[in-house]
């Protein structure tokens, strides 16, 4: 078995205490960041390697976005693309390399929020969370290894992904356009939604509160932003699919929860 987590931790260095605390608890054996918000040098690399994940994969970035994986099976990195296309670091790509799991590939990503306004004519950043989906498009038409994809999408796309469908029909994260084109990408590649697979729609399913909520559970008006997608051949392994919501009432918390799979390979 080969379990993999996938977490938007908004800044890893000020929240450190809570990813060590997800890995003791949970012991994942890989783990995916997005947002981890530092260069690659300033990443805290002995701090995790202390918990056993000495194989790390890092893309970092000055203050901003940034992505890494780090995990306790022998893994090389294994791809870097520029989906965003100005050099944001965004992606990063690793393959296990040990004989229990090797050839396993897992793209750890963090697709662009996309601004506020759903009209590229007058929204610069809708305009390149598009792009960047197409170029993502583009690369899965391609992809011949297992391959398992996560982190932040950045789109809501079931009615019960978001607490509202109605009113969040015009917000951005669930305008009908955006969920089109996060379609094609899986159409490309005949992507498994793991999640999905396992908390069936019409169940609620939310990963990420906004931090403008005094009392998000009470609120609850969560997104579904976070996914776990997996190829066909790939798919066909996943066992358990689970999440931690208390997670967002950790001690500083991410506005993101984490997510884990277990695959039998």
């Amino acid at each position: 078995m080969v379990s993999v987590a996938t977490w938007n931790i908004n800044s890893v260095r000020l929240r450190l205490p809570i990813v060590e605390r997800l890995l003791q608890e949970e012991a994942p054996d890989v783990l995916c960041l997005q947002e981890i918000k530092c260069q690659e040098h300033q990443f805290p690399a002995q701090a995790l390697a202390d918990l056993g994940y000495t194989y790390q994969a890092i893309h970092g970035q000055k203050g901003y976005h940034g992505v890494a994986t780090v995990s306790r099976l022998p893994m090389k990195e294994f791809s870097r693309h520029d989906w965003q296309d100005n050099g944001e670091a965004r992606h990063v790509g690793v393959e296990l390399t040990d004989p229990a799991h090797q050839g396993m590939v897992i793209e750890n990503v963090y697709i662009p929020a996309g601004g506020d306004e759903p009209d590229r004519t007058i929204n610069v950043k809708f305009g390149q969370k598009l792009d960047f989906l197409e170029r993502m498009t583009r690369w899965a038409d391609k992809v011949d290894r297992p391959t398992l994809i996560v982190g932040d999408f950045n789109i809501a796309p079931l009615e019960s992904d978001v607490w509202n469908h109605k009113q969040l029909l015009k917000v951005v994260s669930h305008t009908p356009l955006e969920v089109e084109t996060l379609q094609r990408f899986k159409d490309a590649h005949g992507w498994t939604d793991i999640g999905r697979e396992h908390i069936r729609d019409p169940e609620r399913y939310f990963s990420w509160w906004s931090y403008r909520a005094k009392d998000w559970k009470a609120n609850d008006r969560g997104r579904r932003l976070d996914h776990m997608w997996a190829s066909p051949e790939l798919a066909k392994q996943a066992g358990r699919h689970w999440l931690r919501e208390d997670a967002r009432d950790w001690e500083k918390p991410s506005d993101h929860i984490p997510l884990f799979t277990e695959f039998s390979l």
